[in-house]
């Protein structure tokens, strides 16, 4: 009865907005789409997570950036900022800003003037400036900035006027634009900001969001459903769907359950078992694309004897990743020999050396003195596109290391729990993964192992060397792409030697879609967008 209820209650939500559009009639219904989401996000602010599942429910829906990627070309793109420019010595960034760009309204917010340079520096500044008002307002920190070295980076930002603004780094950094054009670059409303530290509710700014985007946030609802509304007043074209509601579906059988009987018409996440199901179903169609993403088992350098890279690299060779690709993935996957995907302009291009050889672990191990091994894995609950069933890949590495005599723990928990879990490093090791937000290669190794994402507790490795972190520094400055290409091949063979986490796989991305939906984009890297997707009604007979 409660599917049901639930079931009736989506329909009629997309038809009605509750009264947030005009009242439902026969001729006044709106165009709605409902898209089955894995989980809850932990944020309406993506400036202070790096969940994917939080990125998807809000970046391209209810936020801009002041740059973005083009979807087709890859290349940067103007948002927010019409135009930029880059000074000579490389350390200074200029933007010219969007005229007449709206915030969206809520019930707490009526803006009173447009987008200008103030938003920019409220967006930034927040993040760097330790003594900002609302710096500490997010208990979670700034993961991705505070990961990138963003603070130590950006000398300051000024104001040139009202529609130009400057970023002044303390160095050269070759991936400065594309983090700004990455999921987590949002920008806020300083007069929404300031109004709710007036009223000392500060914590409002990053729970009932206001952005600029193709969509207005609505209603959330924990577990159940978030739902959004077309933002009339959006700076570039308007959405082609009047009301987007997120079916939170934890399971991945219930999403394509509710794909087939209508009850979703996109859905997120199927598991590679599913999809001779999905043949069974001539409504039903398959999105995908090669990725820009990552899975790995990060072990937990600071706890013995993981501390010991013979006993990490002895793990490493007990793994078979052509069983997990074969089992977890079902050939919907690469396999991954370092943390560049075949796709990105840094990778090599040269086959991968033979991984597995449980003799050798054998040999690691005893070499280290390590005997009757007992080690904690723990493995995300919820589907991501780098790894659509981790509770399935720690089986068969509990089954990869019981052949070298090493005894494993499977660990999970709910999503919300396991992410905060996960930041009191008390895990031995974690099969998690990663998907780029910017098609830069330091978009894999700085977010993921470097000392300073260490600090925001990105790194899952717990791994900070300070040999690797400079190489990373030289990669970023240097002036070619050649040149960072041979630096970014130095650092996947320093992590080859140190091995802090075992890359799996690099996996496509993939949507379940009905015929009924149109112009559904994917893209490598970043999270999903429907800004420009259609849903079409069934013709009259």
């Amino acid at each position: 009865m409660r599917v049901l209820i639930r079931r009736l209650y989506l329909t009629v939500a997309v038809s009605c907005m509750s009264g947030l559009l005009v009242a439902c009639g026969p001729q006044q219904l709106p165009s709605g789409l409902v898209y089955c989401s894995e989980g809850n996000p932990e944020s309406f602010n993506p400036q202070l997570v790096t969940s994917g599942t939080t990125i998807d429910a809000t970046s391209h829906q209810i936020y801009s950036r002041l740059i973005d990627y083009d979807p087709l070309s890859g290349q940067l793109m103007p948002a927010l900022a019409t135009a930029w420019e880059v000074s000579e010595d490389g350390l200074s960034y200029r933007f010219i800003l969007r005229e007449n760009v709206k915030f969206q309204q809520s019930k707490r917010f009526s803006p009173s003037r447009p987008f200008n340079a103030e938003d920019v520096l409220f967006s930034f500044n927040r993040i760097i400036d330790t003594a900002h008002p609302y710096h500490n307002v997010s208990r979670s920190g700034y993961p991705f900035f505070q990961s990138i070295g963003f603070a130590d980076l950006v000398k300051n930002i000024e104001k040139i006027n009202d529609y130009e603004v400057i970023f002044h780094l303390q160095r050269k950094d070759a991936s400065f634009l594309a983090n700004l054009a990455t999921d987590f670059a949002v920008i806020l409303s300083a007069q929404y900001a300031e109004q709710q530290l007036a009223l000392g509710q500060p914590e409002n700014v990053d729970h009932f969001a206001i952005g600029t985007g193709p969509f207005t946030l609505v209603q959330y609802v924990k577990n159940e459903y978030i739902r959004y509304r077309r933002n009339p007043d959006y700076w570039g074209e308007p959405a082609k769907i009047d009301m987007l509601v997120f079916d939170i579906t934890t399971k991945s059988t219930a999403r394509l359950a509710k794909l087939i009987t209508g009850d979703c018409s996109v859905s997120a996440l199927p598991k590679a078992s599913e999809l001779p199901v999905i043949k069974q179903h001539p409504q039903l169609h398959l999105e995908s694309q090669p990725g820009l993403n990552v899975a790995f088992w990060a072990f937990n350098t600071q706890k013995p004897p993981l501390n010991d890279v013979r006993v990490r690299q002895a793990l490493a060779y007990a793994v078979d990743k052509k069983n997990i690709l074969q089992a977890v993935y079902q050939n919907t996957a690469l396999e991954a020999s370092g943390l560049l995907p075949p796709t990105s302009w840094a990778d090599d291009d040269y086959p991968s050396p033979e991984s597995y050889n449980p003799q050798k672990a054998r040999a690691l191990l005893q070499e280290a003195g390590v005997k009757q091994l007992t080690i904690d894995i723990w493995a995300m609950p919820a589907a991501r596109a780098y790894n659509p069933n981790a509770l399935k890949t720690a089986e068969l590495i509990q089954s990869d290391l019981a052949n070298i005599g090493v005894k494993v723990n499977i660990i999970s928990y709910d999503w919300s729990v396991f992410s905060q879990k996960l930041n009191h490093d008390a895990y031995d090791s974690v099969l998690i993964g990663w998907n780029a937000d910017n098609s830069d290669p330091d978009n894999f190794f700085t977010p993921l192992l470097s000392c300073s994402a260490m600090k925001s507790h990105n790194n899952r490795s717990r791994w900070c060397n300070a040999e690797f972190d400079d190489l990373l520094e030289r990669a970023r400055q240097a002036p070619t792409q050649a040149e960072r290409k041979v630096l970014y091949q130095q650092a996947e063979a320093f992590l080859t030697t140190e091995m802090p986490l075992l890359s799996l796989a690099h996996a496509k991305r993939i949507a379940l879609t009905r015929s009924e939906v149109k112009d559904m984009k994917l893209t490598p890297f970043g999270g999903v967008s429907f800004a420009t997707t259609q849903k079409m009604l069934p013709e009259a007979n």
